[in-house]
């Protein structure tokens, strides 16, 4: 009977001892789901910058306003460049675009390149309603590919760069035809969406657009470092036999 109860009393220790034990794994385990939710909350959000090119009068600030703000500016005095955030949800991740509105005047020219350099992606604005603006678009892109030092052969995929069409609202206007505007991008190897600052068509959807494109090319070159990086690990690793 004696060593009947020293067994039973042992195990019931045993058991309490288990519970204990996961008890401690289940706090311990919370725990560290909250350090992590905590760490990931306070990490910055990734800020993608997005410079507007364009000749002076295509829509740039109308569409910038219009996706910042929601409202339709018809009248606005020529920009010198202004600078926007804002925070935003890609595809479920918080995010931060930096938008960029440059002038379109010759007057500031000569600051262009600096802006171009910060750039992550651009949107090169026309008017679907001035096939001036259209033409202008190739000299925006040369400038853009000479800033980057990028050869303009082999640009299909290195800048996230669209093609935006805007006043899409003024069909009656239009000068640029669909088509012609189509093989420019097809040439360029790079998207074209047609949009409308005044009626918002496509607004949002030439910034997300983009904002995805960049964030594709950072995880790109996100991979490329780590591989870098790697191989030169491996090469410390070896041992040379002399």
């Amino acid at each position: 009977m004696v060593d009947q109860r020293l067994h039973t009393s042992a195990f019931i220790h045993l058991m309490l001892i288990v519970q204990l034990l996961k008890k401690s794994c289940i706090f311990l385990g919370n725990q560290k789901k909250d350090i992590m939710s905590k760490a990931k909350a306070q990490q910055p959000a990734v800020i993608h910058k997005v410079i507007m090119v364009g000749s002076g009068g295509v829509g740039k600030s109308a569409l910038t306003l219009q996706f910042m703000y929601d409202e339709f500016v018809e009248d606005y005095e020529p920009t010198k460049a202004d600078s926007y955030r804002k925070k935003v949800v890609l595809d479920g991740e918080e995010v931060q675009i930096d938008i960029l509105d440059t002038a379109g005047q010759e007057d500031y020219a000569a600051i262009r390149d600096n802006y171009f350099r910060s750039g992550e992606g651009f949107l090169c604005v026309f008017s679907i309603t001035e096939q001036e603006s259209f033409q202008a678009t190739a000299e925006f892109r040369e400038q853009i590919l000479r800033v980057k030092n990028v050869n303009s052969d082999k640009s299909d995929d290195s800048i996230p760069f669209l093609l935006v069409g805007n006043k899409a609202d003024l069909e009656d206007k239009r000068q640029v035809p669909v088509e012609e505007a189509q093989q420019r991008c097809q040439q360029w190897k790079v998207p074209y969406v047609e949009t409308s600052a005044k009626t918002r068509a496509n607004v949002d959807k030439v910034f997300y657009d983009l904002m995805r494109e960049i964030r594709s090319r950072k995880m790109e070159a996100s991979k490329q470092n780590n591989g870098k990086i790697r191989k030169k690990e491996k090469s410390k690793r070896k041992c040379t036999i002399l």
